[in-house]
């Protein structure tokens, strides 16, 4: 009885010259991804400053906004104010 190991590439030979492309290849692939997130990593210290520079913005605005409600309600509250004493003065 014989016992035969099968080969699981069959008949396909690959010899050190193939392997040594393959890994060049795969070095210089990996060199240009290297290079675009290098080049993510530049985008991304600018856009962190435009964030900062928009929240800064907003906060101002946040900041200015405020006193328009206030000052509508109390103008609101004189007028009432107003109307009441004039209401009383003509004797209701």
């Amino acid at each position: 009885m014989t016992v035969t190991h099968l080969d699981p590439l069959g008949p396909v030979q690959i010899g050190a010259r193939e392997i040594y492309d393959q890994l060049l290849q795969t070095d210089r692939k990996v060199d240009q991804i290297g290079g675009k997130v290098e080049g993510i990593g530049g985008n991304l210290a600018s856009v962190v400053s435009e964030v900062a520079d928009h929240e800064t913005r907003i906060r101002v605005l946040e900041r200015g906004r405020w006193p328009l409600p206030a000052l509508a309600a109390v103008l609101g509250a004189g007028s009432l104010v107003m109307t009441i004493i004039n209401f009383a003065a003509k004797g209701g």
